[in-house]
């Protein structure tokens, strides 16, 4: 029997979820990320699969999605438009397949997989090869005519392409199934339109498809980018979802063309990491991959379970999204002395890691938020960004959360915290306190700043406990000698770790300004000062108005540039450096300096080379790298294949593309 508390907040979740669902599918507002919601429904499937007495039948876990909105004429579907369960890891996808193997003994363990798109699911019904009625999903049963928007939708045929092979299917009844989308470039070219007119923006793609195609008006329809994909074709003759693919694609329907049969677990795992890695550079979201036994009688044969057949299920993707809950919250210091309230969570999945720490960002977020320790909330974390929490669920508190009080002391040097009027952070005015050296050592050891092999933050924790090292300038100084009594650090480690360091004496200027932290200088600021000024001598020496002078260069970063070279530690910092030898690098041009005058933007990633490696490359032959392409971009560089957005960019400012061995032929030298 479950416990009282697993009884509460298997309640709370159902209100919660219900009223996502409600809001999401019925008046199609987004109350949070499908992702977070994803993360709610897991949490109760499992806790329901715990207790199966807290099942009851009008949990989320027992419905497939909304009721069909009043407005328009309510349509029954011929086959119950199923949801799918979803699997989060390969773990899950295995036992999903030994069900299978189970369940149909003598199974060839063909799937077949296509991606997941994030759009509107629709039913296009054609009766002897004409379209006759679109029909939304609605609550799987029963859903909202909408065929007189989409027959604006330009992708959608409204008579069948002839075709030999499925010549039967133009005579009679045949069902398309698909997604409904906004191609992300179409979606910012409509937002960009709106902005222009003055107009609010469109939150995002999938919201503004669903829409669009409940508008009363075709017209407004008909001024939204929507097209239609393909995923599922219901007509007698079908042997296979390959051979559905293959109708709808000859019948005249767009096919996601990377679909296709896998014949073993190897495979499908292979697929879904490989889009995985590459879904960014897609003209469209996705958020996970469908797989369907591709045998029709086989999947016919294995029926449904409760509200998703057992032949099919969603891989999700890595969520950037979900949820968890608060069980402390500390004030972190970097190393510009910001204190940043962070919060410790209890352990969970998001975007392939597990996440057991969110910022908070500072105190005004937390009170506008009203984030408390023991709330359940949703954490966000994209790419490599550290995890944030994005707000609490209010409507699952029980009264036991705690608010959060921002100390008057630095936690770790206790110094007092101080406040600039203009400014939201609180931060630690003591240069040298501990987390702020800690953190500014492991920043100037960096990849994108000094780049110091073996340098991590356990071993400038050890070097900082062991009283060898005080400041950067001190790394310089080390010995072997220095090094072996500390445990961590063995004959072999110490003399690499010593030998990096001294390697890395001579920097080029643009690391050795990133990596000294200054604040607001990042790495193309750092680069932009040091092709300008030549020398750390006649950067050092530089005022505002110079400073300001440079392209990229705005007043924020002018003042705090002077600000650092002005203060006597940094200053006395910079002697140090001198005196151990080090001595940063101006970027030379070479004397041909093929590339003077040309810009440059990269986006995949060259054979062999990181992304900093080439834009040094660039710089010493007298080009100027860029991080995004804009007006003044000459080339973007390709290392494999481009985004929606950069491709849109390319085109709209005439930047020429070119591959790896485009950008050596411009060199004049392999790379």
């Amino acid at each position: 029997m479950p416990d009282s508390d697993s009884v509460r907040r298997a309640a709370k979740l159902r209100q919660q979820i219900n009223d996502y669902r409600y809001h999401y599918h019925v008046l199609n507002e987004s109350t949070m990320s499908e992702a977070a919601a994803d993360s709610l429904k897991h949490e109760l499937a499992t806790l329901e699969a715990k207790y199966p007495e807290l099942v009851t039948l009008d949990s989320p876990t027992q419905r497939v999605a909304g009721q069909a909105i009043e407005g328009f004429r309510k349509v029954e579907h011929s086959q119950r438009m199923l949801s799918l369960n979803d699997v989060f890891d390969f773990d899950e996808l295995v036992a999903w397949r030994e069900r299978i193997s189970k369940l149909l003994p003598g199974w060839n363990g063909q799937v077949f997989g296509d991606l997941k798109l994030d759009g509107l699911a629709c039913s296009l019904v054609y009766d002897d090869g004409r379209l006759s009625v679109a029909v939304t999903r609605g609550d799987g049963r029963v859903g909202e005519d909408v065929t007189h928007n989409v027959r604006t939708i330009e992708s959608v045929p409204l008579t069948l392409v002839n075709s030999e092979t499925f010549a039967a299917m133009h005579n009679g009844r045949v069902e398309i199934r698909g997604e409904i989308v906004i191609y992300d470039d179409a979606f910012e070219q409509l937002n960009q339109q709106r902005r222009a007119q003055g107009e609010p923006e469109f939150a995002n793609p999938r919201n503004t498809a669903a829409g669009s195609i409940r508008q009363l008006n075709p017209q407004l329809t008909a001024s939204r980018p929507l097209t239609f994909h393909a995923y599922a074709l219901l007509h007698e003759s079908i042997e296979s979802k390959a051979e559905e693919y293959q109708a709808a694609r000859e019948l005249g329907f767009i096919v996601n063309p990377m679909a296709m049969v896998f014949a073993d677990a190897a495979a499908v795992e292979q697929f879904i990491t490989t889009w995985n890695e590459q879904r960014a550079e897609l003209p469209y979201g996705t958020d996970g991959v469908v797989l369907s036994v591709n045998s029709t009688v086989d999947y016919q044969q294995l029926g449904i379970a409760g509200k998703a057949p057992r032949g099919a299920v969603a891989f999700k993707y890595p969520a950037e999204q979900t949820t968890t809950s608060i069980e402390d919250i500390f004030i972190s210091i970097g190393r510009t002395g910001a204190a940043t309230p962070v919060a410790r969570l209890k352990p969970v999945e998001v975007a392939g890691s597990t996440v057991g720490m969110a910022t908070l960002h500072n105190a005004g977020e937390i009170e506008r938020k009203d984030v408390r320790v023991g709330d359940t909330v949703i954490i966000q974390k994209a790419g490599d960004i550290i995890p944030e929490v994005v707000e609490p669920l209010l409507d699952l508190r029980d009264g036991s959360e705690q608010p959060f009080q921002m100390p008057a002391n630095c936690p770790e040097c206790d110094t007092r915290l101080t406040k600039q009027t203009d400014d939201a952070v609180w931060r630690c005015p003591n240069l040298r306190c501990p987390a702020r050296v800690q953190q500014q050592l492991e920043h100037f050891a960096s990849k994108s700043a000094l780049d110091i092999d073996g340098l991590g933050g356990k071993n400038i924790a050890a070097l900082l406990d062991g009283g060898l090292i005080s400041s950067a300038a001190d790394l310089y100084q080390l010995s072997e000698d220095d090094l072996l009594p500390l445990e961590r650090f063995a004959d072999v480690s110490a003399s690499k770790l010593v030998a990096a360091i001294q390697a890395k004496k001579r920097p080029t200027l643009a690391r050795f300004v990133f990596g000294l932290g200054i604040r607001h200088v990042g790495q193309q600021i750092a680069a932009d000062v040091a092709t300008e000024f030549k020398s750390l001598d006649q950067l050092q020496s530089a005022n505002y108005e110079q400073l300001i002078a440079v392209d990229g260069v705005g007043e924020v970063v002018a003042a705090s540039i002077t600000t650092w070279f002005a203060n006597p530690d940094h200053q006395q910092l910079l002697e140090q450096f001198a005196v151990v030898g080090v001595e940063p690098q101006p970027v030379e041009t070479t004397a041909a300096a093929v590339l003077d005058g040309l810009s440059f933007a990269i986006t995949g990633s060259l054979e062999g080379m990181t992304r900093d490696e080439v834009a040094d490359i660039i710089r010493e032959n007298g080009g100027s790298f860029q991080t995004s392409v804009s007006s003044k971009t000459n080339y973007l560089i390709t290392g494999g294949s481009i985004g929606a957005s950069k491709r849109t960019k390319a085109d709209k400012y005439g930047v020429e593309i070119i591959d790896q061995l485009g950008f050596e032929r411009l060199l004049g030298q392999s790379l």
